[in-house]
């Protein structure tokens, strides 16, 4: 009976240590509110909740750098890797990404593709020159989707990029992605694990606080993931129509299992000791898109 008691424990305890081992934190220009004494207390109670690292979805959100070198965001991670947190740094996002992949056809969308890669480039050079921070890992914040790589050879054109993107940085390359319901799970778990195969971190949604697909099909597509593929639990529930500036809730992230996958949770903002950040953004009124 004790060794069953000890067996069990063990079990508990490592389910609630893989909780929230990794989270994301999406910045937004109006967490320059947001104090460094608060940072500090919520980078301190982020390490108290199990969490060991933070990816960071973007550093440059089109013109926007959130303060650069010397900026609020360098001097909070400056904070969060003083707590003993680990960072995977975002790169450039542009803000009319979803709109212009919606725009483009397939030669199109790779020219863009290459030259938002290049720009991402820039930027990580910028930040290991100028930030100066410890870096585990470079974030891709041009998420994936089975709707625009619904083609075989805008994925394998996709594959290509980030082959040859990925081996030029220092660190590991993480991308995320979600699905819609355009490819069937096993096609879809396929094209996740050759990007897995060339050395990428693949991040999938697991589509819970969006509710874009019925969690009998999101569940399908779980089950078709290779292990290497990361799963993001979300911490929210959308409450903004589709098409409209993004708004969500907190919300418990579902605790199914995740068996061989590595979990991370989306995002900082939605965790209760995370809370100053999305009342501060509430104050100011601002919605973005997830």
């Amino acid at each position: 009976m004790t060794r069953l008691f000890l067996v069990f424990c063990l079990l508990l305890s490592s389910t609630m240590a893989r909780a929230d081992e990794r989270i994301f934190y999406q910045p937004l220009n109006v967490d320059a509110s947001v104090s460094q004494a608060q940072w500090q207390r919520i980078w301190q109670d982020t390490v108290k909740h199990g969490v060991q690292t933070v990816i960071v979805q973007w550093t440059a959100y089109g013109d926007s750098d959130f303060g650069g070198t010397n900026g609020w965001l360098a001097r909070s991670l400056q904070q969060a890797h003083a707590q003993g947190l680990k960072l995977v740094l975002g790169l450039r996002m542009d803000p009319a990404y979803y709109q212009r992949i919606n725009e483009l056809d397939s030669a199109g969308l790779a020219a863009y593709w290459q030259a938002q890669l290049g720009q991402s480039l820039v930027q990580q050079q910028r930040l290991r020159q100028d930030w100066k921070l410890p870096v585990s890992g470079w974030y891709l914040p041009m998420e994936l989707d089975d709707f625009h790589f619904l083609a075989v050879d805008r994925r394998q054109s996709l594959q290509r990029q980030l082959k040859d993107f990925a081996g030029k940085l220092d660190a590991p390359l993480h991308v995320s992605t979600f699905n819609v319901g355009k490819l069937a799970p096993r096609v879809y778990g396929q094209w996740l694990g050759g990007l897995a195969d060339i050395g990428v971190q693949i991040w999938w949604q697991d589509g819970a606080g969006t509710g874009r697909l019925p969690p009998l099909v999101r569940n399908g597509y779980a089950s078709a993931l290779p292990c290497p593929i990361g799963i993001v639990r979300e911490a929210f529930r959308q409450v903004s129509a589709e098409g409209q500036p993004f708004l969500a809730e907190p919300a418990t992230p579902e605790t199914a299992s995740a068996g061989c996958h590595p979990t991370a949770v989306f995002s900082l903002r939605y965790r209760p000791w995370g809370k100053v950040i999305l009342d501060n953004q509430r104050k100011n009124q601002v919605s973005f898109r997830q």
